[in-house]
């Protein structure tokens, strides 16, 4: 019976520790979007560790596949540098406080409290990781876990003359202050007419600034708020602005300084300006580098509920496997936007069959009651060594076409080693030789080896890109499945189609009739279907 794989969950982090160095530093070179420059990641602030902060979910909404991208994203970063020999330390924030989630929540029907609207899209963002195989983050803290930190680094920032206080209670940063701002992003302030976000403005935060450009550190409790929704502080109760949690976590959880700050490149302004300003201001050194990913678009636009164009993780998952989700978003670079289509997910969708389907097949000639050796632990499998190809290209600015040339290559490689497997077996079949009296034995023995060992190949590539097909949380699936894995009802009724060809195929051979079996078989291939048979039955998928 095969062994199931499950990874083990992050230990829960509590504050920046050193770490052992496991390997030496690491070789990633990275598109810094502040240097705007591929720049090495090493050295290190920490040998041997890299600390990553991700901006996470705002919980208002259920997450649709715009918001599953940066996940996966930087879920092949993490993999790849663990991969490598590094201690990741990932912490990635819950934004379960902001103006959104009031309004919506306040307007829903019947209403909702703010708090509990936050925690049922928490746990649907939560669901959607867990589904595309996105691993758990070190720890992913909630914003109104927070609120000591925040009020403590408003003060500092009052304290340090960056900060004020309006007449209606209002924290400010004065941007003015700081040399710096706008060097995330390359802008002068004078050239800005806000720098704050549209979603955050309403006419009580802007009636007391002393510049507009300045932006909310915090908001002054408002009296159509639910009571509960506001914190006491020094200045006057009330709750965090939208920037102010990610300054206070990062330096909770990595220090003062750590290696990357990840997010979206539409948070880059004025969300990552802000949290540089304020980390800045209080005198961190915060993040030493910035890696921003591309959005996904939809007919060349971006992304969102204001086009009435978001997809709905959940909904998707009705439709297509979780694997090609994955596929879709996860095999084109960060940095490139991921057009996302029909025709994109039928691409990942046959590309996955074919993936899977030779992984399985691999299995399945191995599957002799035994250990089976193409099933290896993770733990072996990312032991493997990969080719200098794959490992060049993912350790320049991960790059994803480069890896994939390799991953298509192993899988042509596993697929001819096992159509070889397969004329041994049709010989056979046909009597034409007995198994034992083969004149080729060691030539088919060393074809098995040659099947093993590409199949592992194939699993260590496909780990790092998180699409191992016999790793969770695939793996029951790819398994269990006969025939066709690309989803869809128009796919289930074309496996029944494919299904009675290879069924009266599967009798002819049964029969000797290798005429008819043959012209079955080339009837399919006709057709653009792959037939590939195996000790358990006969596969296909689409060419």
């Amino acid at each position: 019976m095969p062994v199931s794989i499950t990874p083990t969950e992050p230990p829960e982090s509590t504050g920046p520790a050193a770490s052992p160095a496991h390997a030496g530093a690491p070789a990633l070179r990275l598109y810094d979007s502040a240097a705007r420059a591929i720049v090495p990641l090493a050295p290190t602030a920490t040998p041997g560790l890299v600390t990553i902060y991700l901006c996470g979910a705002t919980v208002q909404g259920s997450p649709h596949i715009g918001h599953m991208r940066s996940g996966i994203a930087f879920d092949v970063l993490r993999r790849w540098l663990e991969r490598g020999g590094q201690e990741v330390r990932l912490i990635r924030n819950v934004t379960d406080i902001d103006d959104k989630i009031l309004s919506k929540s306040a307007a829903a029907e019947p209403p909702v409290p703010w708090w509990a609207w936050a925690q049922r899209f928490e746990r649907e963002f939560d669901a959607a990781y867990r589904a595309l195989g996105v691993a758990a983050p070190t720890y992913e803290p909630r914003a109104t876990g927070h609120i000591p930190e925040m009020i403590d680094l408003v003060q500092r920032l009052l304290d340090a003359g960056h900060a004020y206080v309006g007449e209606s209670g209002n924290v400010y940063y004065d941007v003015r202050s700081l040399p710096d701002y706008g060097s995330l992003t390359n802008q002068r302030l004078e050239d800005l007419a806000t720098t704050e976000d549209e979603s955050q403005l309403d006419d009580d935060v802007e009636a007391d600034k002393r510049d507009p450009r300045d932006f909310a550190l915090w908001k002054a409790a408002k009296p159509t708020e639910p009571a509960d929704a506001a914190w006491d502080a020094p200045w006057g109760r009330g709750r965090p602005g939208w920037h102010l949690e990610c300054s206070a976590m990062s330096r909770r959880y990595l220090g003062e300084t750590f290696d990357i700050h990840g997010g979206g490149i539409d948070l880059r302004f004025p969300h990552h300006e802000n949290e540089q300003a304020q980390s800045h201001g209080a005198g961190w050194g915060f993040a030493r580098h910035w890696v921003h990913n591309a959005w996904v678009t939809i007919k060349g636009e971006k992304m969102s509920k204001s086009l009435g164009n978001s997809l709905v993780v959940a909904e998707l998952l009705k439709r297509y496997d979780a694997a090609v989700l994955r596929l879709a978003l996860g095999t084109v670079h960060h940095r490139s936007t991921v057009e996302f289509s029909e025709e994109t997910l039928a691409d990942a969708a046959a590309l996955w069959e074919r993936l899977s389907g030779a992984i399985l097949r691999a299995y399945e000639f191995c599957d002799d009651g035994g250990t089976n050796l193409v099933d290896a632990p993770a733990e072996q499998v990312r032991a493997r060594a990969l080719p200098a190809e794959f490992t060049a290209a993912m350790d320049e600015d991960l790059n994803l076409a480069g890896a994939m040339a390799v991953v298509h290559a192993t899988l042509k490689a596993l697929n001819v080693t096992l159509s070889q497997v397969d004329a041994v077996d049709a010989e056979v079949l046909r009597g034409e030789v007995t198994p034992l009296g083969h004149t080729h034995l060691a030539a088919a023995q060393h074809l098995g080896k040659d099947v093993i060992d590409l199949a592992l190949d194939l699993r260590a590539q496909l780990d790092v890109l998180g699409l191992d097909p016999l790793a969770e949380p695939w793996r029951t699936r790819v398994l269990d499945g006969a025939g066709s894995s690309q989803g869809g009802a128009a796919m289930e009724a074309l496996d029944r189609l494919i299904r009675h060809d290879l069924d009266e195929r599967a009798q002819a051979r049964a029969a000797k009739d290798w005429s008819r079996a043959d012209a079955l078989r080339d009837k399919l291939t006709g057709a653009g279907v792959v037939v590939e048979d195996s000790p358990s039955g006969a596969r296909w998928h689409l060419a």
